[in-house]
C-alpha cells in the first residue's frame, strides 16, 4: 500500500524548437506546493535543466525526474491574450500560442474528470496512448522508488512559439524530437498543451513530503 499520494492539477506544455532545444512547462494551480510552475529544458547535446521557484519544489521534482542541473529562480506563466502564453524562467523566455481543440481533445473531454484522474484509469489507457502518441506514457516508475500516473483531460495543439535561452534565439516552433528524457515518457512529438492531473505515489514504507508535511490522497 502506498504511504501517500500527491496530486498536481494543471497543464503541461511540450515544445520543440528548430535549434534542437526542447522545453516542458508545467503550470500547477492546485498542488501540494500551492500555485506553482516549473520548467524542464533539454539542449541538443542532451543536457537537462530544471528551473523551479523554490528549493522545496526543486527537490521534489529532481527526486522524481532526472536532470543534469537544477536552478532555483522565479517561474512565471501568464496569459498574454489571444491564446498566447508568456513564460519567464531563469535563462528561458518563451511565448507560445495554442490552436483549436482537435479530435483527441474532444475525446478526452468526454471522459468524466473524476474518472480521468484515477490512477486505475491512467493505467488502463497507457497502451492506447502509446499506440496513438508514440513516446507518451500515462503511467510508469519515477525516481526515488516512486510511481506516477498522468490523467489527461484535454489537449490543444501549440501552433506558434518564440523562445530565447541565455539570450540566444531558439528559432521557430518544431517537433519535440528527439523525445525528452526527464522521466519514463516524453511529451507528444507534436507540440501540445495538455490539461492533466499528475499523481505521484511512494513505495510501501516510503513517505512523500511537500512543504514540510506529509500529504495523503
Amino acid at each position: 500500500m502506498d504511504s501517500t499520494r500527491l496530486r498536481f492539477d494543471g497543464t503541461i506544455a511540450g515544445i520543440g524548437t528548430r535549434s534542437g532545444v526542447r522545453v516542458v512547462v508545467g503550470t500547477w494551480p492546485r498542488s501540494p506546493f500551492g500555485l506553482v510552475a516549473d520548467v524542464m529544458i533539454e539542449r541538443p547535446d542532451g543536457h537537462r535543466l530544471l528551473v523551479a521557484p523554490t528549493p522545496e519544489l526543486a527537490r521534489f521534482v529532481a527526486d522524481t525526474y532526472a536532470f543534469d542541473d537544477v536552478r532555483i529562480a522565479p517561474v512565471t506563466v501568464t496569459d498574454a491574450g489571444d491564446r498566447w502564453t508568456a513564460v519567464a524562467a531563469g535563462p528561458l523566455e518563451l511565448r507560445f500560442r495554442v490552436g483549436r481543440r482537435g479530435w483527441l481533445g474532444v475525446l478526452l473531454r468526454a471522459v468524466p474528470a473524476p474518472l480521468a484522474r484515477r490512477p486505475a484509469w491512467c493505467a488502463a489507457v497507457d497502451l492506447p496512448a502509446r499506440l496513438v502518441l508514440p513516446g507518451v506514457r500515462t503511467r510508469g516508475s519515477a525516481g526515488g522508488g516512486r510511481r506516477e500516473w498522468y490523467g489527461a483531460q484535454d489537449v490543444h495543439p501549440i501552433v506558434e512559439a518564440a523562445a530565447r535561452l541565455d539570450g540566444h534565439d531558439l528559432g521557430p516552433l518544431a517537433p519535440v524530437d528527439p523525445p525528452v528524457r526527464f522521466g519514463f515518457g516524453s511529451t507528444p512529438r507534436r507540440p501540445v498543451l495538455v490539461r492533466v492531473t499528475t499523481t505521484v505515489a511512494g513505495e510501501c514504507g516510503r513517505e512523500l513530503t511537500a512543504t514540510g508535511g506529509t500529504l495523503g490522497a
